[in-house]
């Protein structure tokens, strides 16, 4: 089968800064990848390649078995789910959720450029459902709470059953009760066995949902260690991710905890 994403020896270099360093990546359909490291370390760079919204200047991107450079990616994007704190900005924030839902059919931030139908709204609206905030159909995107906000954005990367879905720090911009409520509308989909392959970028231990399979270590924009999570995310590797001595618990409900010896 084809991998949903690979990521073969990318770097990126910007104004003489390498951001990333010949970093690969595979995820495979059936997995769930979490990609954690500090700040700085590529993270969001890596993402933004693997959503094709940017291009590596070094090595090559395969999504969804098309080639980055030899594809239209206007539509191709709409195969794929993303998902970034930063996202919300761009909206215009009269907009219903239902139609900041709706606009990702044509991977589009507006509706008036493109022509939905019935079916699309109802398929918006059971996106809205999933994520338990259906009833926030018809308020505008900027009245939301900032939890609700990225819950509707969640919402929106389901949209076109995507074949693949990309999550850059979705918590970023959430108080304690809008990050539970994100994770746990988060663990139906790492839980979820028919659920897209998925990649979750953060560096928050205690926002990874149960159910991820696969963890890469960046530091410093370099793949440090990758593979199955239940051997490689390890209080040894973290802290040398993060460049200190950190102790890392796993807690009954799946979820992880870390704090500094």
């Amino acid at each position: 089968m084809v991998a949903a994403l690979e990521l073969n020896k990318i770097s990126f270099v910007r104004d003489g800064h390498t951001i990333l360093d010949a970093v690969s990546l595979t995820v495979e359909a059936d997995q769930r990848w979490l990609v954690l490291g500090a700040n700085g370390s590529g993270k969001t760079t890596l993402v933004r390649i693997a959503a094709m919204y940017e291009h590596p200047t070094y090595g090559s991107v395969s999504v969804l078995g098309q080639t980055l450079g030899t594809t239209d990616v206007r539509t191709l994007r709409q195969r794929i789910g993303y998902v970034s704190a930063s996202f919300a900005s761009e909206l215009r924030p009269a907009l219903i959720a239902l139609d900041v839902v709706m606009t990702a059919k044509n991977a589009a931030l507006e509706t008036w450029w493109h022509q939905y139908d019935d079916a699309d709204a109802q398929q918006a609206q059971r996106c809205l459902d999933r994520m338990r905030i259906g009833h926030l159909a018809h308020r505008t995107f900027g009245t939301l709470s900032s939890g609700e906000q990225q819950r509707v954005l969640l919402a929106r990367s389901l949209m076109n059953n995507p074949n693949i879905v990309l999550m850059d720090e979705p918590s970023a911009r959430l108080d304690l009760g809008g990050r539970e409520q994100l994770v746990q509308a988060l663990s139906e989909l790492t839980l979820d066995a028919n659920a897209a392959p998925l990649v979750l970028v953060t560096h928050h231990v205690d926002e990874i949902p149960p159910g991820m399979t696969h963890v890469l270590f960046l530091k410093d924009g370099r793949a440090m260690t990758r593979g199955p999570i239940n051997e490689c995310f390890t209080a040894e590797n973290l802290s040398e991710c993060f460049s200190m001595s950190l102790h890392l618990q796993q807690r009954d409900n799946g979820r992880y905890s870390a704090w500094a010896k």
